[in-house]
């Protein structure tokens, strides 16, 4: 698993308006996770497999586990991840480990409309080429 050190940005470094916070519901780290979560490939949310774990010891694993140390973030970037790839079509089950981890109805349905819409801007930019 690999380890990002979030907590220098936690405080300091990035400073977010309180009224911002409070319309998104979600904090400039949190958003930083769910535009991360775009580039992830579906593969990113399976823990490897036996095979795989074994070839990275031999051969040096190229790319190292995208999964986020906090379990709070990890929810967000599950959902993320599935939302950037299927749209509303998320399973139950990371729906309710999204909820177990804090946080609410209100902070999905806003994510899926964001998401959403970014869906849309990149399907739009790609009919124009």
């Amino acid at each position: 698993m690999a380890y990002l050190n979030f907590s220098e940005l936690q405080g300091s470094p990035v400073a977010v308006p309180a009224d911002v916070v409070a319309r998104s519901g979600f904090t400039a780290l949190e958003w930083s996770v769910v535009a991360i979560a775009q580039k992830d490939r579906l593969s990113s949310l399976g823990t490897p497999g036996r095979l795989s774990i074994a070839l990275g010891t031999i051969f040096g694993s190229p790319k190292p586990n995208p999964q986020l140390a906090d379990p709070k973030l990890e929810a967000l970037r599950r959902v993320s991840v599935l939302a950037w790839h299927h749209g509303y079509s998320v399973p139950r089950h990371e729906i309710h480990a999204f909820h177990q981890a804090g946080y609410t109805p209100e902070h999905y349905e806003k994510l899926l409309a964001s998401i959403s819409r970014g869906r849309s801007a990149l399907n739009q930019g790609r009919r124009t080429r």
